[in-house]
């Protein structure tokens, strides 16, 4: 007889691969299919190998900069093969690195697409997987617009460019979204001209509005064209160059670039699953599921992007997490108030909770404070003085409702935030709280004491 698995998990991304081995943990007897390589889109075309070009970016940046820290160097190059070789080679030792995990918890790995017969079968390539629990982890795919012009050869989407084998002397990015502006910034860095398109007034739309304005403005000056409000209608071939237009009460516009990179965003993967056939009931192309991760029938969840709403790694692996819980037979709910959301620019940027604007929508009352990191000595000293830490709180009780950063580390500081926030934190016990020097976290220090008294090292003009 076959072995009945206590839980299968379609997707080995970031959501079904930690879903894996925490349910091994928690004693179940676990099956993984993944039709490709473990560690998903974030690990193998996503998180991961987008970092690792943005950490070259950002050492060619320093190397740039290092006469106004004292140091010589003669010559400061780009060499894109060896880029893409490091990229690559950090990619292989992570997926390497899963797969011993998996292993090491007797976790068994299905390698093709799992196709769902019902919630106690799972088929992979005409095998089948008898089990009392199905999690569905398949994560997402690019989205494509409906524009002309896609199959040009000048035009690359979010995966094909992460191995480009000759650095373009111009491109235009097409989506102003978290993946197109770090896109834009790495290839900035890199000597390319790039131009974003946004369809909407304003780039990145989940981030505070004002650190979203302020951010535009640095790009600009970091020499990135940006043009908003412009929803493209056609991508054509202009000679040796690719050509980009969209409408403008003036007429049609345009603009030529080597490449163009669509980066559209991602729609949720359900290709081969079978859930038509199940009766799975959908959100648009997303798996509808409830608080507890359970799709309309019984003994199937899902998580991560294939169910929509925050298409982010972490999130995935906080509900595959939660999934596992409830389909081992406890309950458990998700949580969404602190989602942290990171944008690995230069600067960079973090928020989690509300922004200001969104209190404002809700006509909640609030009161906002900011401190800049022109204000804090251990950013001098990095020679990263730009942006700040902002802090939104209720106004009466002081409780974190939002904290946003733009600035050195705003990816690792952030982390105070959430903290903040999940644990309905105020500023006061932000501000109770020592915070060693000198450090970069004191700014969330004294942007949490200007929701009291004032910030020690930076004073507000006072109406008057």
């Amino acid at each position: 007889m076959e072995t009945e698995f206590d839980v299968t998990i379609i997707g080995g991304g970031p959501g079904g691969y930690v879903a894996a081995i925490y349910a091994s943990q928690l004693g179940a007897r676990v099956a993984l299919v993944e039709k490709d390589c473990l560690g998903g889109t974030c690990l193998n075309r996503g998180c991961i190998p987008t970092k690792s070009l943005l950490r070259s970016a950002e050492v060619l940046q320093q190397a740039r900069r290092a006469s106004e820290f004292g140091l010589e160097i003669d010559h400061i190059g780009v060499n894109l093969p060896q880029i893409i070789a490091r990229k690559n080679k950090i990619v292989a030792g992570q997926v390497a690195g899963i797969k011993q995990l998996t292993l090491a918890g007797n976790i068994s790995i299905y390698k093709g697409t799992g196709h769902i017969v019902s919630p106690t079968l799972v088929e992979v390539n005409d095998e089948e997987i008898p089990t009392k629990r199905i999690i569905i982890a398949t994560g997402s795919e690019t989205a494509s617009l409906p524009i002309p012009g896609l199959d040009l050869p000048g035009v690359v989407n979010t995966d094909e460019i992460l191995d480009v084998t000759k650095l373009p002397q111009s491109l235009i990015v097409i989506g102003g979204n978290v993946v197109g502006v770090e896109f834009a910034t790495i290839f900035n860095a890199f000597g390319t001209k790039v131009t974003i398109l946004e369809m909407r007034p304003f780039l990145l739309e989940p981030v505070d509005l004002e650190i979203s304005q302020r951010f535009a403005q640095i790009l600009r000056r970091q020499g990135i064209t940006i043009i908003t409000s412009a929803t493209v209608k056609a991508i054509r071939q202009e000679g040796t160059m690719t050509k980009v237009v969209w409408d403008t009460p003036e007429g049609e516009r345009g603009i030529e670039a080597q490449m163009v990179l669509m980066a559209t965003g991602r729609s949720p993967y359900t290709e081969g699953l079978g859930l038509t056939e199940l009766g799975m009931k959908m959100k648009r192309r997303a798996i509808a599921v409830n608080e507890r991760l359970e799709t309309n029938i019984p003994d199937i969840y899902a998580i991560g992007d294939v169910i929509g709403g925050h298409m982010l790694a972490h999130v995935a692996s906080y509900e595959g997490k939660i999934a596992v819980e409830n389909a081992l037979g406890h309950s458990r709910r998700v949580d969404y108030q602190a989602v942290p959301i990171c944008v690995f620019t230069h600067p960079e940027i973090a928020g989690v909770g509300l922004t200001e604007n969104e209190a404002k929508t809700r006509e909640l009352s609030y009161k906002v404070s900011s401190f800049p990191f022109r204000a804090c000595g251990r950013a001098h000293t990095l020679g990263e003085t730009t942006g700040m830490v902002k802090i939104v709180c209720e106004a009466e009780s002081g409780r974190v409702l939002g904290m946003h950063i733009m600035g050195p580390h705003a990816d690792d500081l952030i982390a105070e935030g959430v903290l903040a926030v999940k644990c309905r934190l105020t500023a006061k016990d932000i501000a109770d709280t020592m915070h060693a020097h000198p450090t970069l976290p004191e700014a969330v220090l004294e942007a949490a004491l200007g929701q009291l008294g004032g910030s020690i090292h930076f004073q507000t003009k006072q109406a008057g």
